[in-house]
């Protein structure tokens, strides 16, 4: 394992996975000759080394230099974004520690996080870094999601997002979630995970579908549901069968019964323009748009373009619906912020965009873990990451500051989800950050052959397999 997972070619499955751009292929062979020279210096293993702090802070000088000089051998200007990492942190551990500990009164909050346990429909056997044990199941594991998202990072609080499987026996099932709440609660001090419910009007009879809803979350505590727009009998917000699914959201949770708050797979394949006018026709929910409508492998995300793709198809269905800052929309980071950091440049304007408009407090954090192992090197990346001042000027993009840092993390999530976010402080994680970078470099060494590496398809026919046998309804 030379290559820091941040930079491998893989996808959590739902799209082909993108070709390492040259700053990547660079970084890569920086971070590699780095970690032989550290790894020998101070006679550690190279996997010790890439696992470390030190070699989270490699990763992110390597990006940071190689793009900038990308840049600037093309005739642009610097890049709108960049990690702040001492060059000293790469080489002392101490430094890089200092450099990527948490902020004062910070906590994690991870909205999506999954784990498919067992590995009843498939999915995951066709990945090609699947062999964390004799049988590629182990991957995926309850345990091993425990163990990678809060063991080995600094994640004080998980959401299982429910996935789009229809049938039994399933994966990730809603007694499963039960079980992997009880795992988490035997390493935390307190109740750490919460729950998503599943939501598919368009599979089956539609009055059947809703009726499922409300026995769910008459069964169980759930936190949001979770639909897909995009799979099988394709449905839009704003057509009879969305119509219908929102009004019985409303409907459940005037009763007091279920949640209000609707996520939605939006990118990733999904177009995002139903949300705003959903938002916009129901004040009474909150919707929370997983993937904030970036497509990784599409057109590089740059300042807001009225004709233009990704993340921008969300902004302009928002505005065009009058729905602003600080309404009944956020937008989430999964998997989209793991593509774009490999282009720091891409990476400030996907975030200073959103940040324009829907304000600091309506961004959520989220991984997609544990499909890129333990979600750790994603925290500390956006810890270090900054938006330029001439980005700032030009494009009105607010500053990274410790303050958004903490709302985005976490703070965001916790109002959300009516959490006590100083009672959350400090569990899972030994409160100071030398110790706790110990423990989850001792965590991530004892996950087998793999450690935390990423599991996901690495070429476009494995992803196509992988997504045609874990979701057969939907092909």
């Amino acid at each position: 394992m030379g290559i820091p997972k941040l930079l491998w070619r893989v996808s959590n499955g739902e799209h082909p996975p993108v070709a390492p751009s040259p700053v990547v292929r660079a970084a890569a062979r920086e971070v590699a000759a780095l970690t032989d020279e550290v790894a020998r210096r101070r006679r550690i293993d190279r996997r010790a080394f890439l696992r470390s702090s030190m070699g989270s802070a490699a990763t992110l000088l390597a990006l940071a230099a190689c793009s900038d000089r990308e840049r600037r051998s093309s005739g642009a200007t610097t890049s709108a974004g960049t990690f702040q990492v001492p060059t000293s942190a790469a080489r002392d551990p101490e430094a890089a520690t200092t450099t990527l500990a948490p902020f004062e009164g910070e906590v994690v909050i991870d909205v999506q996080t999954h784990f498919l346990d067992p590995d009843t429909v498939g999915f995951g056997r066709g990945f090609p870094q699947a062999a964390c044990g004799p049988d590629p199941t182990t991957c995926f594991t309850i345990d091993r999601w425990a163990d990678l998202v809060f063991g080995a990072s600094d994640t004080a609080v998980a959401v299982l997002s429910a996935l789009p499987v229809v049938a039994d026996p399933h994966p990730m099932s809603i007694a499963k979630m039960e079980e992997a709440r009880r795992v988490a609660e035997a390493l935390c001090d307190a109740d750490r995970v919460l729950l998503q419910g599943e939501a598919f009007p368009q599979v089956g009879e539609l009055a059947a579908a809703l009726d499922r809803m409300g026995e769910l979350a008459e069964a169980h505590r759930l936190v949001a549901w979770k639909t897909y727009t995009h799979l099988g009998a394709t449905y839009s917000f704003t057509d009879p069968v969305g119509g219908a699914f929102l009004a019985h959201v409303s409907e459940l949770a005037a009763a007091g019964v279920g949640p209000s708050v609707v996520c939605v797979h939006k990118g990733f394949g999904a177009d995002p323009a139903d949300v705003g006018p959903a938002a916009r026709a129901h004040p009474e929910l909150t919707f929370c748009v997983y993937h904030s409508g970036y497509e990784p492998g599409g057109p590089s995300e740059g300042p807001f373009d009225e004709q233009g793709q990704g993340v921008d198809r969300l902004l302009r269905s928002l505005r065009d619906a009058g729905v602003g800052p600080g309404a009944n929309v956020y937008a989430e980071l999964g998997s989209t912020w793991y593509h774009a950091l490999r282009d720091p440049d891409e990476a400030a304007h996907v975030v200073g965009k959103l940040l324009v408009a829907l304000g600091p407090e309506r961004i959520l954090w989220g991984t997609d873990s544990v499909w890129y192992g333990s979600p750790q090197d994603q925290i500390e990346a956006f810890r270090s990451f900054t938006i330029s001042e001439e980005a700032q000027e030009r494009f009105g993009y607010p500053a990274l500051t410790d303050d958004v840092k903490r709302a985005v993390l976490g703070a965001n999530a916790a109002r959300l989800h009516g959490l006590d976010l100083p009672a959350l402080q400090g569990s899972c994680r030994a409160a100071d950050a030398d110790e706790a970078a110990g423990e989850r470099e001792e965590a991530a060494g004892s996950l087998g052959p793999l450690g935390d590496a990423a599991l996901g398809p690495s070429t476009a026919a494995e992803a196509a397999a992988a997504f045609a046998v874990a979701h057969p309804w939907f092909s």
